[in-house]
């Protein structure tokens, strides 16, 4: 009986380690393409962004607070519509240090 219940406690304690590295986090910046960088984090440099991503490169998020260009995991997560705009991003960050995008919305909402 003491067995079964500290292999049942083991696995509470794995769980709830698990739940709480899993946890969304937001970032507020600039959805940008991964030529241009923190360069793209402005209104202005949405066709640009886009044309960029059209042609091979990748949309990042800018971080506004420190410039700070953060790969994004799945790009489809990304609307034409978040681009040219800040906003906030939520979602979790991966091993490879990307963003893998649970939502978008524009920033102050």
């Amino acid at each position: 009986m003491k067995r079964v219940l500290t292999s049942l406690a083991a696995a509470v304690v794995l769980f709830l380690a698990v739940g709480v590295s899993a946890r969304a986090d937001s970032w507020t910046g600039w959805i940008s393409d991964s030529g241009c960088g923190a360069k793209g984090a402005s209104a202005a440099h949405k066709a640009c962004a886009l044309k960029c991503v059209k042609g091979g490169a990748k949309y990042v998020l800018v971080n506004s607070a420190n410039k700070e260009v953060v790969p994004i995991a799945n790009q489809d997560a990304v609307k034409e519509d978040n681009v040219g705009m800040e906003v906030k991003v939520t979602g979790t960050l991966t091993d490879d240090k990307s963003i893998k995008v649970e939502g978008i919305e524009a920033a102050g909402k």
